[in-house]
């Protein structure tokens, strides 16, 4: 194994859990390399014994996705910049840079990610991966944003991929779920630092599902929370200004936030009020809807303008198991009041709320926004409740709808369904039967979603 530390290559089995808890794993191995060599002396020697091989950043799919059995990877120690292309505001990450790290290393050169999702602890290969997004309609996911990538195959080698040099290969691997090898490096387009200054509002729900598409449309980042049992969802609409840029119109006098305040509003009200009242609503149901309005009637509008992270971000510390699903943009109010009626016909008490982005169309093959503007909905339980019937029924919602699942959150889509959703899906499994014909870069649930290879 070459400069491997052994200190990181347990003999007996070692237990892998992701983010919420529900996902398991018993790799034989897990190992942190500290440089290309070793990733590479890893590879050749899982390849040569025949065993399979995932990469796992934060654990934060709520899929299996990254679990294996056989040897897991985690890139933390292959953590950074690599360079950084000013003139064309290009940047080239070492793969295992998480998410909240990025924003510091991007503050020096004055440029920052052009969006970002809700919450950051995400390694950036996982993030492009498995397509996750911000929102605005104006803006596409992580994936949307790669200018390039170095891919790692079973035999250690690294190819280097993009637009022009491997166009088909490094086209279809931006989104891939690491089942073409192990991305090693990663090149973002980036943008000049900027300021966003948010409106969050509580809105008649009914008002706003009437109005939802324009009232995407005509902001830079738009979305939303609804608790199930209410009749009002919390609004958040942010306005993207430059650095020292007074904002325009009625929110010309907003002023930046105290850091202090903003982190007291995320971690002890958001969170912590979060908590008490699905923890009281999983001891007793039949509570959750009064426990709802209540948590509602309690939200107030504000305003405030931070640095565009420090909006867009939101810490999660009550666990949960998510479901989300990319419907057409124009299908979304309605995908959103069927599930508002199915909730109440069927008596269920849902504590958590749904909430409810936007992203543009984009050409990444896997993508969830792959060739259409999309509207994502995401529906959550508590790590104490059972989410089985719940989900289930919103996936067959979504679905009507021509709804993509999230490939890192929960869905019962096998490769059948997901090649009536995917034009390029075809495409995509001859790449992977072409780099990795025995599959080593997959698990289970990879092999459900593509097969075994051939």
């Amino acid at each position: 194994m070459g400069a491997v530390n052994r200190t990181e290559m347990p003999t007996r089995r070692r237990l892998f859990r992701n983010w919420s808890g529900h996902v398991h794993a018993h790799p034989h191995t897990f190992v942190r390399p500290s440089s290309a060599g070793e990733l590479s002396d890893v590879v050749q020697a899982a390849a040569n014994a025949g065993q399979r091989l995932r990469t796992v950043g934060a654990g934060h799919s709520f899929t299996p996705v990254a679990a294996g059995d056989d040897v897991m990877v985690n890139l933390d120690h292959l953590s950074g910049i690599i360079a950084v292309d000013e003139a064309n505001q290009r940047v080239r990450f070492h793969a295992g840079t998480r998410l909240r790290d990025i924003p510091a290393l991007l503050a020096p050169f004055g440029l920052a990610l052009a969006n970002q999702g809700d919450v950051n602890p995400q390694a950036l290969a996982g993030a492009i991966s498995t397509s996750t997004h911000g929102t605005g309609i104006g803006f596409t996911g992580f994936a949307g944003t790669v200018t390039g990538l170095s891919l790692m195959g079973p035999d250690g080698t690294v190819r280097r991929l993009s637009a022009a040099n491997d166009p088909e290969v490094f086209d279809l691997a931006r989104v891939s779920l690491g089942v073409l090898g192990v991305m090693t490096e990663i090149e973002l387009q980036c943008v000049p630092s900027f300021d966003l200054i948010a409106e969050e509002v509580v809105t008649d729900v009914n008002e706003l599902l009437a109005d939802l598409e324009p009232r995407m449309r005509a902001a830079d980042h738009f979305e939303f929370y609804w608790f199930p049992h209410t009749a009002t969802a919390l609004t958040k609409t942010n306005t993207r200004v430059g650095l020292g840029e007074i904002g325009p119109g009625h929110l010309a006098e907003v002023g930046v936030r105290n850091r202090i305040l903003n982190l007291l509003d995320k971690e002890v009200v958001e969170n912590g009020a979060l908590r008490l009242a699905v923890e009281l609503g999983s001891a007793v149901p039949s509570l959750v809807p009064r426990i709802n309005r209540i948590a509602q009637s309690a939200v107030s509008d504000r305003m405030y303008r931070a640095p565009g992270h420090d909006v867009f971000v939101t810490p999660r510390r009550v666990r949960f198991n998510e479901m989300e699903y990319a419907v057409p943009l124009a299908s979304g109010a309605e995908v959103i009041r069927e599930i508002r009626s199915t909730i109440e016909s069927r008596g269920w008490t849902i504590s958590f709320p749904i909430e409810v982005r936007s992203a543009a169309a984009d050409d990444v093959p896997l993508s969830t926004a792959y060739g259409r503007e999309t509207m994502y909905i995401a529906v959550h339980r508590f790590v104490k409740e059972d989410f089985a019937e719940y989900f289930r029924v919103v996936e067959l919602i979504c679905r009507r709808h021509g709804g993509r699942p999230h490939w890192g959150k929960i869905h019962s889509l096998g490769a059948s369904e997901l090649r009536e959703l995917y034009p390029r899906f075809d495409d995509f499994c001859a790449l992977r039967n072409q780099v990795d014909p025995q599959a080593m870069f997959g698990n289970r649930f990879t092999d459900s979603l593509f097969g075994l290879g051939s």
